[in-house]
């Protein structure tokens, strides 16, 4: 971002974990209330990042895996007479698919703990840096007066 950016910069997704990166502006009088926030908001952005990268990577292995043994026992190859990817119908991918999911519930329900815990915490301390702010402009007011 242009050094004179006041804006958090969101880049296009990352190809790995299809997740958007945000560069977080840091004012340059940053309080320590206000960096404790923009540094819970980079840590949470780096767990949902690693985590949906590792997905996504065994997303994709595991379903050329099912398809490379699918097309295996019916004798067929993984690129047809034409030199097309061969592919499964929906029904057998659906079997894919819901294997994958089973298999990977106690890992969705702790990423969706953890992912509970950190944004809960982020909301408290956005909520105590808005009434920090508040309280700064409401003494800067008065004493203008």
């Amino acid at each position: 971002p242009p050094t004179h950016s006041r804006n958090d910069w969101i880049g296009p997704p990352d190809k790995h974990s299809n997740l958007r990166p945000v560069i977080f502006y840091v004012p340059p009088e940053e309080s320590p209330l206000e960096r404790r926030l923009r540094e819970a908001r980079q840590e949470a952005q780096a767990c949902d990042q690693r985590f949906w990268a590792r997905h996504n990577r065994a997303f994709r292995q595991e379903k050329e895996e099912f398809i490379y043994s699918r097309l295996k026992a019916k004798g067929l190859e993984m690129k047809d007479e034409t030199g097309q990817k061969a592919t499964l119908n929906a029904e057998e991918m659906a079997d894919f698919y819901k294997d994958f999911l089973s298999k990977n519930f106690r890992k969705h329900m702790q990423y969706n703990r953890d992912w509970y815990k950190r944004n809960f915490t982020i909301t408290f301390l956005m909520g105590q840096v808005a009434l920090a702010r508040a309280l700064r402009w409401l003494r800067w007011k008065k004493k203008n007066v």
